[in-house]
This record gives C-alpha cells, sequence and structure tokens, in this order.
C-alpha cells in the first residue's frame, strides 16, 4: 500500500537559498551564477507544495478530513497546555527533587489522568467520525449517519484511517507486511489504558467483523514491577482466533520431490512469518533462566526492546495524534524531533567523548569481576527508557 502523506494547508518554504551560491565550489563566475539562479528557481517550485494527496479525496471524505483536523487541533492544544502545567509543576519541585520524587510522580499521575479525561471526548467524536456513525453536513454540522439522506452506498466514514496512520510511521512500517493490509482495513480504533497503581499499560485493538479472525478486540499488555522506576515484569497478548487458511503469521510452503521412492509426492510445512500481528505473540520472560546463556539474553533483550518500542510509538504517537499521522503532518514533525535530538546527542558526545572511554575501562575491569562471581542470570528486565537486562547473584 503507497504511503498516504498528505497536508490540507501550503507549507511555508523551509529552505534558505541566499547563501546558495556561497555553498558551492569554485569560481563565482557568470556561468556559476546561471547555475545558482536555476537551481533558486528549481528548488523554489518544490518547497512547501502539497502532495496532493487530501486535495485528491472525493468533497464527502475531504470534509470529514478537515473536520478531523480541527478536533486534533483542539486536542494538541490541549496537550500544549498540559505540557506547560507539568513543566510548572516539574519547576516547583527542582529544588527539592530527590526527597519529594514520588510527591511529583503522584501530582504527575493526577494531572495526566486529568487531562486524558478532556482527550477522551475527542477521542470518541474522532472515532464516530472516522467509522462514519457521524457524519458532517456542508455548513459543517455534525449529523449522525442513520439521519442522513446521502445514498445508502455511499462509502462512510474515512476509510483506512487507522492503517494509514500506522503506515504513515517508519517504525511500523516496517512491521506491516502486504498480507497485513487488508486485516488492518477493518480496524476501527486503538486504546490506551493504565494498569492499577501504573504497573503498566494496555493496548486495545478495536476491529470490525472481518474475514481474518473472530476477535474483535486484541489485547497487548505490559507488566511493569515498580511505577517509581519501571521494570518489565512481562508481556501478554491476545491469542488470536484465525479463521482456517487465514493466519497472516503463518505461511503454508509446499514442494514437490523430485528423487528416491517418493519422487513427485508433494510435501506440505507451515512456517512462521513476518506480520504486524506477531506484535501479540510478544517475546516471554522466562522465570527460570539458568540455562540461558549471554547469547541468548542478549537475542530476548533485543526483542523486547523492539516490542516495548512499538508498543510506547502505539501509545505516545499513533493515538493522540492519529489525524495528523493520517495527513502526514506528523511525519514531518517527527522528523524534526529526531533531528534535533541528533544534534543534541551529538554535542554531548564531543564533551564527554574522553570521559566515556575512560567510564567504560572501569566496567569492564567491574563486570570481569562480576561474572566471575555471577554467572549472569537473566532476573529482570529494565524498561527506562530503554529496557536493559538487571543481572542478580546467586545465593547460596
Amino acid at each position: 500500500m503507497a504511503e498516504k502523506v498528505g497536508s490540507a494547508n501550503e507549507q511555508e518554504p523551509l529552505i534558505d537559498l541566499s547563501s546558495l551560491a556561497d555553498a558551492l565550489p569554485g569560481d563565482k563566475t557568470s556561468a556559476h551564477s546561471g547555475l545558482v539562479n536555476a537551481l533558486k528557481d528549481k528548488l523554489q517550485t518544490l518547497v512547501g507544495t502539497s502532495s496532493g494527496y487530501i486535495e485528491s479525496l472525493p468533497p464527502k471524505i475531504k470534509k470529514r478530513v478537515e473536520i478531523l483536523q480541527k478536533m486534533q487541533a483542539e486536542h494538541d492544544e490541549l496537550v500544549s497546555k498540559f505540557l506547560e502545567e507539568k513543566a510548572a509543576l516539574e519547576a516547583k519541585y527542582q529544588n527539592m527533587y530527590d526527597p519529594l520524587y514520588s510527591k511529583i510522580l503522584e501530582e504527575n499521575a493526577a494531572l495526566e489522568a486529568k487531562y486524558q479525561n478532556m482527550y477522551e471526548p475527542l477521542y470518541s467524536k474522532r472515532h464516530d467520525v472516522v467509522n462514519g456513525i457521524t457524519d458532517v453536513q456542508d455548513n459543517k454540522e455534525e449529523k449522525t449517519a442513520k439521519d442522513s439522506k446521502e445514498d445508502n452506498s455511499e462509502e462512510k466514514g474515512v476509510p483506512e484511517f487507522w492503517s494509514t496512520a500506522m503506515t504513515n510511521n517508519e517504525i511500523l512500517r516496517v512491521q506491516i507486511t502486504e498480507r497485513d493490509e487488508d486485516a488492518l482495513k477493518f480496524l476501527k480504533d486503538i486504546k490506551w489504558s493504565r494498569l492499577d497503581e501504573g504497573k503498566g499499560f494496555k493496548l486495545d485493538f478495536f476491529f470490525n467483523e472481518n474475514p481474518y479472525f473472530k476477535n474483535t478486540v486484541l489485547t497487548k499488555t505490559y507488566y511493569m514491577v515498580d511505577e517509581n522506576e519501571p521494570i518489565l515484569e512481562r508481556v501478554t497478548g491476545t491469542v488470536i482466533d484465525w479463521f482456517p487458511g487465514k493466519k497472516l503469521t503463518e505461511k503454508v510452503m509446499r514442494k514437490k520431490l523430485k528423487k528416491g521412492a517418493k519422487s513427485g509426492k508433494t510435501v506440505t510445512r507451515v512456517e512462521q512469518c513476518a506480520s504486524f500481528f506477531n506484535f501479540f505473540k510478544p517475546p516471554q520472560i522466562p522465570d527460570d533462566d539458568e540455562d540461558l546463556d549471554d547469547d541468548l539474553a542478549d537475542d530476548l533483550q533485543d526483542l523486547l526492546e523492539q516490542d516495548y518500542d512499538i508498543g510506547s510509538i502505539i501509545r505516545d504517537k499513533i493515538i493522540p495524534r492519529a489525524v495528523s499521522w493520517y495527513t502526514g503532518e506528523a511525519v514531518e514533525t517527527d522528523d524534526e524531533d529526531e533531528d534535533e535530538e541528533d544534534d543534541e546527542e551529538d554535542e554531548d558526545g564531543d564533551d564527554d567523548e574522553d570521559e566515556d572511554e575512560d567510564d567504560e575501562d572501569k566496567e569492564d575491569d567491574e563486570e570481569d569481576d562480576h561474572e566471575d562471581k555471577d554467572h549472569g542470570h537473566l532476573k529482570r528486565f529494565k524498561a527506562k527508557p530503554k529496557i536493559s537486562i538487571h543481572r542478580a547473584s546467586n545465593q547460596a
């Protein structure tokens, strides 16, 4: 499925062409100037242009997307206010941070819950517009689909809303295969919620009736040991009740034998294959890991890191900004945020490079001593912000 990236609004030019001539090598001859001017003219025609996807939508669907964009803007304004209040709260306690750490967490959780309750009505409206439960008239007032006098054959809602939003994220796009795309068209909503006492979270994927599986809700749950310093205890996913021959996480391989007594006979075998729906069968943290060597532990950690990252992206990016991911606006914002983070990492890395090398030598010596005392059994996986292995000494 092709990326459906577009924007309803024209963008301001992002490229400064004033110093283009200085950036090019060689003498500043007249021929050189002609080349620079030609490049400027070409670049000016490219910046700030829309991909045309939104403009190409049917008028009814385009109008619904415009209403969704207004809802997204209202949601984003609430997020901005939330971040302002959160920053003010953290500044308030900064000087007393250590002794009052638990107080900050408590009030932070209350603040988050407050705004989460404010987001919910917008999420509900988004759900109703996307799924055709409510519609918009030319005067942009909402109406119920059952009260509409439009032709019943007209497509309702915004088709492929969630599948498009997900595939516009470069991390999730890698997880979604061509075979998954049709099944994800039946996805009608995604929600997340905290577990009791903040010890983890769960993701619920709501599906319309479809030809692939019987489940109407697929759930992924991350259980944490501790709220203050999250340590991943276990991860669970819904067992998918596939219809016969529709299991997207497996493929059937058929091979005709050419030699021996069974020549000409067809052998069939089932193999696991890549699929987004493997997300609901997460890697398991073993209770007894005495036989788990370091290589297997590293492999398991990599799988858990990837799994947790995907869950966090869906919770923190896709759900709250689904409309912007659908239109493609969030793609540009996400790229800009990553560029800023890379710049900050480069600056920190230059300053701390020598110090890090000394620290690494010390850590290597400490690890060697520690491994002499402990075989390195895998006990718990820490998830703040990345999942890492916690090792504990054997008890006599």
